[in-house]
């Protein structure tokens, strides 16, 4: 979608307003959440291309899978407090409207720095920390999984994809980020850079279990979704990909 001053103003303040709660939280907080939100295409990306609009009153329901610090809790909050200040680009889809959110990670200390920072927002986000392979998920509208699902095997991704299908019912959207192994060298870039970042966060360095697009594709089409793949490493040497796919039925 083509810049515009407006759209990147506005931008600049969700921004702002989504990383405030995270002051609170201390130095690396603050910092993470500016970071992370300001330079990962993703975030930005899911407004602009209408991936969250479906978010309503009456479907609003989401989970995000290694959630972290809770970045997307706190970024639907600032879009709901942006649309009521009449403060909406006119050239984005329509705000997302969330009315419940529960996020599951594996790391204690991110869990207490999302508990910390933002489960006193109007959106009351919840944090669950567990193992995703292991973690209940609650019946939703919306699954987002942003580059973890390749921590675990093939055969936990499989079974870990069809709990998410199961929560979604007979209508939602999975939102899943995942790097393509078609392409050798964004691929490995991407998992270099991972690599840093895990070790710094205090995981144990995993390896990676990863396909290609086609085979994620393949394999969400075998779960009963439609799929579309949508370039998202805007700026980045990554071979990242979202994954947009829809339980026939799902309102675009």
């Amino acid at each position: 979608m083509p810049l515009s001053a407006a759209t990147q103003a506005s931008w600049r303040a969700l921004h702002e307003r989504a990383c405030q709660p995270y002051r609170s939280a201390g130095r690396f907080a603050w910092h993470f959440a500016r970071g992370k939100l300001g330079r990962d295409p993703v975030f930005r990306g899911m407004l602009e291309r209408g991936h969250l609009s479906h978010l309503s009153a009456d479907g609003g329901r989401v989970v995000d899978i290694g959630c972290g610090q809770g970045l997307l809790a706190s970024l639907l909050q600032a879009c709901r407090e942006h649309a009521a200040l009449g403060r909406w680009p006119a050239a984005w889809p329509a705000p997302p409207r969330a009315t419940a959110y529960t996020g599951i990670e594996l790391m204690a200390r991110d869990v207490r720095r999302a508990e910390g920072a933002i489960s006193h927002l109007p959106l009351a986000p919840s944090f669950v920390c567990a193992d995703m392979r292991q973690a209940a998920l609650p019946p939703c509208d919306l699954v987002v999984i942003l580059d973890v699902l390749h921590y675990v095997g093939h055969a936990e991704q499989d079974a870990l994809l069809r709990r998410v299908r199961q929560a979604l019912g007979r209508r939602g959207r999975l939102l899943l980020r995942v790097g393509d192994m078609a392409d050798a060298r964004g691929f490995a870039a991407s998992q270099w850079v991972d690599r840093v970042v895990t070790a710094v966060r205090g995981h144990r360095v995993a390896p990676t279990w990863g396909r290609t697009i086609g085979d994620w594709t393949a394999l969400l089409h075998a779960l009963g979704f439609a799929v579309q793949a949508v370039p998202m490493s805007r700026g980045t040497p990554f071979a990242n990909v979202l994954l947009v796919a829809e339980v026939p039925g799902t309102a675009a």
